[in-house]
């Protein structure tokens, strides 16, 4: 009777529709032939069938109450599926998994993840785990851990902290938008770098704040267009160590005068500081943090998703003392704390020197696979790639002629499972760009795979210009 009801309510079951015999049914059902019966003289009561002399029994229109029913529920539908704020995240952002397509970016060498020894720190903790283990942890994390990530940064970062001014959160977009629901009121404005990182706008959006787009050029983000478009904006989110997605490291000049304009704004910076262990011409370039001195006006964002598999969500913050005590509330009233096995293991993991022998293995492999797709760019790419911002980090940018689609291209290459992504992507208006351009991830791909992938790649570029340019010669 409830399959009859439903069916029929949905309009899955149509009017006029004739229903099985009784006879034919029970037997169908291993029933009694009374039992089905009866079913029917009750869906006839209620209006759902009609028995009419020589044509047995039909579906009958729906009953009143079943079609309002259904069409408040199908307005439901039109009206609302998920506020808009959802909607405009379903929309902005892809949730395809890339990580093993070759020239991705943002994915490390999974290959090269020390599982043997992760596997033993990991059990060491269970194995002298006790119930206190089990209680609610500090808000800002494991305290070990965050010594020893307060050591680290100062060793590799420059920068002077102690562990009480470290929060650990999962990862870069979560440690963004605590930093922006601690730094600022709902309706504030936030300089965004443009392009720039999606993940760090929509985190940004989430906690209430309103982008003010900032281009970037060869320098990085521009200081004095910041100031022209909103001088009083609350603060500012940038990647100055490798710009994300164009690779530019912003100079000195614009380091300094982004801390002077924060420290006169009573602004905040935060500093996104993704990749920059990763450094192959020279010497790392110092952190904003470490700049900032005294001023407290940097908001450092580290990761250790980018260092180790994106999979362990684990990133931290480095807040100015006087901050610290509402990142603490702020992140008490989120998720509380990550797990503490994981901080636990990655504790030992940095406190034991393993991170450290890790990088240097990671800079050998990144060295190897970054010289391999230059290579391939300069053999078979020549002419339809200008390279740019491979000085520093993962991924390389590759410039196309003016005339090609990078989005289109970007489509076919994803649709050949290769993981490039156009720079148009991470505009803050994706159709603004005029400059199409090409994110290519080496990290996660051996030096064989990476010289196929660009092969394949230049094919799809020179085609899409042999295309167009056929196109322009026809007559109109």
């Amino acid at each position: 009777m409830r399959f009859f009801r439903q069916e029929i309510a949905k309009g899955a079951l149509r009017p006029g529709t004739r229903v099985p015999a009784s006879r034919a049914l029970a037997q169908e059902l291993g029933l009694a032939r009374g039992t089905v019966s009866s079913v029917y003289e009750r869906l006839v009561a209620e209006g759902f069938l009609v028995t009419r002399h020589g044509f047995g029994t039909t579906i009958a229109g729906q009953p009143v109450e079943a079609k309002r029913h259904s069409e408040e529920k199908e307005a439901r539908g039109r009206d609302f599926a998920g506020s808009r704020r959802a909607l405009e995240l379903v929309t902005t952002r892809s949730t395809a998994t890339r990580a093993s397509w070759p020239l991705t970016p943002g994915v490390p060498a999974l290959d090269a993840f020390p599982f043997a020894l992760w596997a033993r720190l990991n059990a060491r903790f269970h194995r002298r785990q006790s119930a206190t283990d089990l209680a609610y942890g500090e808000a800002l994390g494991y305290r070990p851990l965050r010594e020893a990530i307060a050591g680290y940064v100062g060793a590799a970062r420059g920068i002077t902290c102690t562990a009480d001014e470290v929060l650990v959160t999962t990862g870069t977009q979560s440690a963004t938008f605590i930093a922006g629901l601690t730094i600022a009121d709902p309706g504030e404005r936030a300089w965004v770098e443009d392009p720039g990182y999606d993940g760090s706008r929509l985190a940004l959006r989430l906690a209430d704040l309103a982008p003010v787009p900032v281009p970037v050029d060869e320098e990085g983000l521009d200081i004095a267009e910041g100031r022209r478009r909103d001088a009083q904006a609350r603060l500012a989110i940038v990647s100055p160590s490798h710009q994300f997605p164009t690779g530019v490291v912003m100079s000195l000049t614009r380091r300094l005068a982004l801390i002077d304009w924060a420290q006169a704004a009573g602004a905040y910076v935060i500093e996104d500081d993704y990749d920059s262990e990763f450094r192959y011409d020279g010497e790392p370039i110092a952190s904003l943090k470490a700049l900032d001195g005294r001023h407290g006006r940097v908001v450092y964002v580290g990761t250790l998703s980018k260092v180790l598999a994106p999979g362990l969500r684990l990133g931290f913050l480095i807040v100015p003392d006087h901050l610290i005590d509402a990142a603490r509330a702020v992140r008490s009233a989120l998720d509380r704390q990550v797990s503490l096995p994981l901080q636990a293991t990655v504790s030992e993991f940095i406190g034991n020197g393993h991170l450290g022998a890790h990088i240097r293995k990671l800079r050998q492999v990144y060295a190897e696979r970054r010289l391999a797709l230059l290579e391939a760019l300069d053999r078979v790419g020549r002419g339809l790639f200008r390279v740019s911002g491979a000085a520093t980090g993962v991924h390389m940018l590759g410039s196309l002629p003016p005339e090609v689609d990078d989005v289109a291209v970007a489509r076919e290459a994803q649709a050949r499972r290769i993981g490039v992504e156009p720079l148009g992507k991470y505009h803050v208006d994706p159709t603004s760009h005029r400059r199409p351009a090409l994110l290519l991830g080496f990290a996660n791909t051996p030096p064989a795979l990476l010289r196929d992938a660009v092969t394949e790649v230049a094919a799809i570029v020179a085609d899409q210009r042999a295309s167009r340019r056929v196109r322009a010669e026809l007559p109109s």
